[in-house]
């Protein structure tokens, strides 16, 4: 292990913390808010949203892994972590440009920007795991690249759920067929509404937008970075 190995290492770790840590008292007495509005929609309603956020998801995966270059050999670590900051800079900005634009459109073209944003996130996704030498033809590959989603949109108890199966990979993806899509649509919507239902505000949403769009970015940059460092640290024998 080289010196940026082991730099990479320590950076794993403060971020393992960081995941695994409890949300504050505001954040959690909104995702008990959001649970009991969820309970409150009839299991018909969530039936046509989980199908329709499943469908979508879907098609985005399947039209990012088309437009994505092949999985990349011969790096080091160092030179794959460079390479998708890159890309994340260029996602980040595109999607920065895209919330602005949709948000400043009001309610309409509000509701066309989840859509938008979400192939933006699944794309940058895709690039990722292809940077880091994984390839996104395999079914095992795209579930990953869920589980990498859904770490980055959820809160405190489906999160750390989510980063034992990360953190267990080679172990945890025998055990996997699917994901459970209403968990998976429920989280990410809870993560997000609030600063996206600001967006729909005229005037102000190019704003918000901008702004949000711009930070959901970072996140999952942030948390796509670290799950294949994760990965790769665990791997053996290391091949980058």
């Amino acid at each position: 292990m080289n010196d940026y190995e082991r730099m990479v290492f320590d950076e794993v770790e403060v971020w393992r913390r960081k995941i695994l840590k409890r949300s504050g008292l505001i954040k959690n007495l909104s995702k008990k808010a959001q649970d009991k509005v969820n309970g409150m929609i009839p299991d018909k309603a969530h039936h046509v949203i989980t199908e329709g956020i499943k469908n979508m998801v879907k098609a985005t995966l399947v039209g990012s892994n088309i437009t994505t270059k092949k999985q990349q050999i011969g790096m080091s670590l160092y030179e794959r972590d460079e390479l998708v900051k890159e890309k994340l800079a260029a996602y980040r900005k595109t999607a920065t440009v895209e919330g602005a634009g949709t948000g400043a459109g009001g309610i309409f073209l509000g509701l066309a920007d989840f859509p938008l944003l979400l192939s933006i996130k699944m794309k940058f996704l895709f690039d990722a795991a292809a940077v880091y030498g994984y390839n996104t033809d395999s079914y095992e590959e795209r579930l990953f690249i869920l589980h990498v989603f859904q770490l980055a949109f959820s809160n405190d108890e489906k999160r750390r759920e989510t980063f034992f199966i990360i953190d267990n990979w080679e172990e945890q993806k025998e055990k996997l067929v699917d994901m459970d899509w209403r968990v998976f649509q429920q989280e990410y919507r809870d993560y997000i509404d609030f600063v996206k239902m600001l967006q729909l505000i005229p005037g102000f949403g190019a704003i918000v937008g901008a702004y949000a769009n711009y930070n959901l970015l970072d996140q999952l940059g942030e948390t796509a970075m670290n799950a294949y460092r994760l990965r790769l640290i665990k791997e053996a024998p290391k091949d980058y």
